[in-house]
């Protein structure tokens, strides 16, 4: 009876281990919350480096680590979708929303929806 314990307790401890280790793993370290700005796009403020959760897919993750890489060059490229009207003047509006003092990126969901 007693190694039947020791056995469903390991395995319980081996399940809630990978559990905690799943959940910790699938946060960013320093990410922020998103949240939704007034034109209701998604937004989150993360760290150079760190891409937001609306760009998980692998080619729209690629689309904005370009919009980050070749920031300069996007905001020459204009944007065809209107959304002019809610300040964007350039592609790269549509990704990056801001460069914080701090050195992280606020993304937009503009461009992945």
């Amino acid at each position: 009876m007693k190694r039947r314990h020791f056995i469903y307790g390991g395995a319980a401890a081996i399940a809630a281990g990978a559990g905690a280790w799943y959940v910790m793993g699938s946060r960013s370290v320093g990410a922020g919350a998103v949240t939704t700005d007034a034109i209701g796009d998604q937004v989150q403020t993360l760290p150079r480096g760190q891409y937001p959760v609306f760009a998980r897919e692998a080619d729209v993750q690629t689309l904005y680590r370009y919009a980050v890489e070749h920031g300069d060059e996007l905001r020459y490229v204009p944007c065809f979708c209107g959304c002019y009207r809610f300040g964007h003047t350039s592609n790269r509006d549509c990704y990056v929303k801001s460069e914080n003092r701090d050195g992280t990126l606020t993304f937009t969901s503009h461009a992945a929806t």
